[in-house]
């Protein structure tokens, strides 16, 4: 089975790893801050804070904006559950804005016109949760423009998007943000096993995003209620969670991060193939927004025929193509229609999702799978 996506380990990982295991600190030690310095380094953030997942990243990066209960966060209903599960952990309302189906992001024009409603009635959203869906970014300098304008904080779900750029801003600048989160699941650009990132501009969001990733406890006087018994003296001044990543994984980041620029451009490559090879076909791949670069993490496809999707899919798994669809909109989900959403509500996300095919991406994909790959998907749209 020709897999949508794969981690690719190297020697020089396995090693990375190994040293490790051979070293004094197995948990969080010195190489998850020379992940931090690292990650932060590529992406031109002043700081880093390493979690055990990107989830867990999104949650902590809730709680340091203050989101709680009484506030809502808006979404895109396009995006795995977690981009909205975040700030149900913190007891906030999730609302969503729907998407443009040319690209599978956010429109900014759909959340122009809710944000209009939201002022007239009050009820301005705490957090924006744009999703950068597939690795392309978000139209960020609106989104921006419009979080100064309304009031509300931005943390970007970037976890599709590590070498993305928005014009000349990577991803996880923070320039047009609050705060930025990267995943590093093994079907990600690069990997972690599992892990996640927040990176932000702020000192205080930083440091309190490395407090709630551990327990909420500090070892800093100056936070504390009373002079230190001494060294080894530490105090849990709020409530925190066991979020930290391993030295274990942070090696492999590190690793795997040396080759970020090869992956992205491998995946372009591929990208660039895709788009000449279905030319003709009854499908038509997202848009490309000008001036912006894609990380590539999805390939997808919409097909002419949604009726036929099914069917498609079902034919490519035959021929050993691992095709996936992204994503399920969030609200469809039953937990979420237990609180008031329905069929109906986000119609560009809900015809978005019918015709959509994610066609395998990764650096491991040979040219001749990917031939393998349209050579089945010609078949099934040809029967």
């Amino acid at each position: 089975m020709i897999p949508y996506g794969r981690q690719d380990i190297r020697e020089e990982d396995v090693q990375a790893v190994l040293d490790v295991l051979r070293s004094d600190f197995l948990t969080q030690g010195p190489v998850v801050t020379r992940f931090e310095e690292a990650l932060s380094g590529a992406v031109n953030a002043r700081h880093a804070v390493a979690t055990n997942s990107a989830t867990s990243a999104l949650h902590v990066a809730c709680l340091a904006l203050g989101v709680g209960p009484g506030d809502t966060v808006w979404t895109s209903p396009n995006t795995f559950v977690a981009s909205a599960n975040c700030a149900r952990y913190c007891g906030a309302e999730v609302d969503f804005v729907d998407i443009d189906p040319s690209t599978g992001n956010i429109s900014v024009v759909a959340l122009r016109e809710k944000l209009d409603v939201a002022r007239r009635e009050g009820r301005i959203p705490k957090a924006l949760i744009p999703v950068h869906y597939a690795g392309q970014p978000c139209d960020m300098t609106v989104i921006a423009e419009l979080a100064e304008d309304y009031g509300f904080s931005v943390i970007e779900d970037a976890s599709h998007a590590i070498g993305a750029a928005w014009g000349d801003e990577p991803v996880g600048s923070c320039r047009f943000s609050d705060i930025t989160v990267f995943s590093f699941h093994p079907v990600k650009i690069v990997t972690t096993g599992e892990g996640g990132m927040a990176v932000t501009n702020d000192t205080e969001l930083a440091d309190r995003m490395s407090r709630l990733r551990s327990h909420g406890i500090t070892r800093d006087p100056g936070l504390m209620d009373r002079d230190p018994d001494g060294s080894w003296y530490y105090q849990q001044v709020e409530l925190g969670f066991n979020y930290r990543m391993t030295d274990l994984a942070a090696a492999l980041g590190i690793s795997q991060l040396s080759r970020l620029s090869m992956y992205v451009e491998r995946r372009r490559q591929l990208a660039a193939r895709y788009d000449r090879m279905l030319s003709g076909l009854p499908c038509a791949p997202l848009d490309r927004m000008p001036g912006v670069a894609s990380a590539w993490h999805l390939y997808v496809i919409r097909l002419s025929d949604p009726a036929r999707r099914r069917e498609v899919f079902d034919h490519l798994k035959g021929e050993g193509v691992g095709v996936n669809v992204h994503y399920i909109p969030v609200h469809l989900q039953p937990y979420y229609g237990a609180l008031g959403f329905s069929q109906g509500q986000f119609p560009a996300a809900e015809s978005f999702y019918a015709s959509a095919l994610t066609l395998p991406l990764h650096p491991r994909l040979s040219d001749e799978e990917q031939s393998h790959v349209v050579d089945a998907l010609r078949d099934a749209l040809e029967e």
